[in-house]
């Protein structure tokens, strides 16, 4: 997945506060939406270009699937940022 696609991704505010929920670890689909309000298809649709652009980790659990923040991704866009700033 490139910068542009996870650049995309974390263009919605929806999808950062998703981001900021999974801060504190594993949640179900139902977890995160429970914290909003919004359809569970939309949920769903936030979720899937979360994972679609590797910010966040699918995980299943025997009838869950758990989603997981992905830090990796968002270390790497934060290096480019501070490359592109001139900062070593």
């Amino acid at each position: 997945m490139g910068f542009g696609d996870t650049l995309k991704a974390l263009a919605d505010k929806e999808r950062r506060d998703i981001l900021e929920l999974l801060k504190s670890g594993k949640m179900s689909a139902g977890e995160i939406a429970s914290h909003f309000d919004m359809s569970n298809a939309t949920i769903s649709y936030h979720l899937s270009v979360l994972k679609k652009a590797d910010l966040i980790f699918e995980e299943k659990e025997k009838n869950f699937i758990y989603y997981e923040l992905n830090t990796t991704v968002l270390e790497e866009v934060l290096l480019w940022i501070k490359n592109l700033k001139g900062e070593n």
